[in-house]
């Protein structure tokens, strides 16, 4: 059953009145990049503002979508308790359904997002629970379980993102229609960060099955595993070789249950001091403030130079906003102190 919210993104009418905030999510604009895009490159690079959703960021699609599928599963009813382990942008997704529809919500969250997100989430009336980030998945010191503990103790609902078919469904039902209704049905290629997995397999699996000579490109952060379980027919990984990073929404280390690495055609790998940089120059030079998964995702399409050609359209995800980082990697302090180049 294709839910209310879900049609709405692609048959709206009128896109500038809305009953409420959450008919309001979706068709977010595409704009060509110009600037940052070196001059030899003729390809229309293009950026789907993500963070032009109400509550900022990509997220805010699967957030209000788990929340609604549970309900009409009735899994949840208004008054219950959603704990959800986030960095930040799903928690807000699932904070702007939960105002409206009665629920109280619990994010628990790694280390180091940044203090704007952790505010951010207040704002919206959740309670936050930081957790280490330095600790394996398992351990019950980590956000991913501590949510499941706080669940149990409180008789709540986990929707768990990395896991929930209803992540990377809303994509496929509406980030990927409109990426193909906005270019014509000409895009070549979708360039996009990976963490969860649901957008870039959403989105992969709607514009494959419209052209599958489609180009489907993940970026990764290095330290994550995820480069290294799609360079490998098994999915295999060593784990002993992550390290930690410090861009946040990209990465993992394990794989979710939402990721379809057969959907990527390639995974390309950047460094924190790549994203950040990229991220810094989009701000001074496109005049677009996204966080740092949007500036390493131009970095990697800029690493194709070689292989695109003047009749390609590239898309490329930008997921959230830079002003979840403005302490952090759009301040010089902060870049300097943990080693970056500014």
């Amino acid at each position: 059953m294709q839910s209310i919210m879900a049609k709405k993104f692609n048959t709206r009418p009128d896109p500038t009145i809305f009953e409420n905030i959450i008919d309001s999510i979706g068709w977010t604009p595409l704009v060509r990049l110009r600037r940052v895009i070196p001059t030899e490159i003729k390809t229309k690079i293009y950026a789907k503002l993500e963070y032009l959703n109400p509550g900022g960021s990509v997220k805010d699609r699967v957030g209000v979508y788990m929340i609604q599928k549970a309900e009409q599963a009735r899994i949840i009813t208004p008054g219950m308790t959603i704990v959800e382990p986030s960095s930040g942008n799903t928690g807000v997704g699932l904070a702007i359904a939960a105002a409206q529809k009665g629920y109280k919500l619990v994010i628990t969250m790694p280390d180091k997002m940044s203090v704007e997100k952790v505010r951010l989430l207040e704002a919206y009336g959740a309670e936050v629970v930081i957790c280490p980030t330095a600790v394996e998945p398992d351990d019950p010191r980590s956000y991913y379980r501590m949510a499941e503990t706080i669940a149990k103790e409180r008789n709540g609902w986990v929707p768990n993102q990395y896991a929930n078919p209803a992540n990377p469904e809303i994509h496929y039902l509406s980030t990927g229609p409109e990426i193909w209704k906005q270019t014509g049905g000409k895009i070549t290629h979708l360039v996009t960060s990976v963490g969860t997995g649901g957008t870039i397999t959403g989105c992969a699996r709607f514009l494959k099955e419209k052209s599958r000579d489609i180009k489907v490109i993940g970026c990764d952060p290095v330290g994550s595993i995820l480069t290294e379980a799609w360079s490998n027919p098994d999915r295999s990984y060593k784990a002993s070789l992550k390290t930690s990073y410090k861009l946040e929404g990209a990465g993992e280390d394990f794989i979710p249950a939402t990721l379809d690495l057969d959907l990527i055609d390639k995974m390309l790998q950047f460094t924190d001091q790549d994203g950040f940089t990229m991220s810094r120059r989009l701000a001074k030079e496109e005049g677009i403030l996204t966080g740092g998964t949007g500036g390493a995702a131009v970095h990697c399409t800029l690493k194709m130079k070689n292989e695109l050609k003047p009749s390609d359209i590239v898309v490329i995800i930008f997921p959230d906003s830079g002003r979840n980082y403005i302490s952090k990697m759009f301040n010089d302090e902060w870049m300097i102190k943990n080693g970056f180049k500014v």
